[in-house]
């Protein structure tokens, strides 16, 4: 996932559960979707991910927390163009 995910991108949260590491309970929500802030290069201590992300909650996450939602698709909306108004003189 780590080439995947850049700074910018929106992820789902998919595990809530408590800190791995410390078993503390963690401030993310399951279901809630975050912005990345930052992907660190640096492998989780789990030993499941090679990258933390920053969300802007805490320090930094497992990446095996989040899943990446896809990027929104542009749609083209149809315009409405602006015609001249044609003047008929009168006399």
């Amino acid at each position: 996932m780590n080439d995947a995910v850049g700074p910018g991108d929106l992820v789902l949260c998919v595990n809530a559960a408590p800190n791995h590491g410390t078993g503390e309970p963690v401030p993310l929500v399951a279901g809630e979707t975050y912005r990345v802030l930052s992907v660190l290069d640096f492998g989780c201590p789990c030993g499941r991910s090679d990258a933390l992300l920053d969300v802007g909650i805490g320090f930094a996450w497992c990446q095996t927390r989040f899943r990446l939602l896809p990027k929104p698709k542009f749609e083209a909306k149809p315009r409405r163009v602006s015609v001249p108004k044609v003047k008929e003189t009168v006399r």
